[in-house]
């Protein structure tokens, strides 16, 4: 995250880096090419979803599992290290978050509207499905199975998200819409889920135990700066 965060936000920036696994370009579709939001849409998306994935960030391996409860209640459990609680009303683009780094004991409560304010430009689509809505401009455009690609765990539809020379290959799911698999132009693996169903998912998942935990305000912090 590119935002120099005031005295006291360090803690709370490396638990944010935790937050986005995303691709993001930096290019406007021009009017005839695919757009991001018709093509990754979380429209019909299965009311629960629960699957584990690795992924790569900044050339190191982590493993994550995430619960997701409709567009209302999500869990994350990143390396056993951190785990990202995220509620919101329905129909409201607002969401409270928790987020507890598990071996400093440390939860921190931190709202959208504040994630905005220090620079953080999360949203839930973001948080649920793994891929980040593009800023700018950008190319999409239906493709092939990359050639000598790990095979994703189900059937999904290959797209390639292009900046400048850099081209992205993912492979969404229309029936979890989700990104099953994403490989980078060099053939690099940077998404992979191992694991996935859509069974319901227990009411207790997203309670939040944090016995002995530190607690940090973070939106009180932000808006009183």
């Amino acid at each position: 995250m590119k935002h120099a965060f005031p005295s006291g936000y360090w803690g709370l920036g490396l638990r944010l880096a935790t937050l986005c696994v995303a691709v993001a370009v930096s290019f406007d579709a021009p009017a005839k090419e695919l757009k991001f939001e018709n093509v990754f849409s979380d429209q019909g998306e299965p009311h629960t979803l629960h699957y584990q994935v690795v992924f790569t960030s900044k050339g190191a391996k982590h493993q994550m599992e995430v619960w997701r409860d409709g567009d209302q209640q999500l869990k994350r459990r990143t390396d056993d290290v951190i785990e990202t609680y995220a509620f919101r009303k329905p129909g409201s683009s607002e969401f409270h978050m928790s987020i507890l780094d598990l071996k400093k004991r440390i939860h921190t409560q931190v709202d959208r509207t504040n994630l905005y304010r220090i620079g953080n430009f999360t949203d839930w689509f973001d948080l649920s499905h793994g891929l980040k809505h593009p800023k700018g401009k950008y190319q999409l455009t239906r493709a092939l199975e990359p050639e000598g690609t790990h095979k994703p765990i189900k059937s999904c539809q290959w797209n390639d998200l292009t900046q400048d020379s850099r081209t992205t290959h993912i492979c969404w799911s229309a029936q979890s819409r989700l990104p099953l698999l994403i490989q980078a132009q060099d053939g690099e693996v940077v998404w992979q889920v191992t694991a996935l169903d859509m069974m319901p998912i227990p009411a207790k998942t997203f309670d939040i135990h944090d016995e002995g935990f530190v607690h940090n305000d973070a939106n009180q912090d932000i808006e009183s700066d």
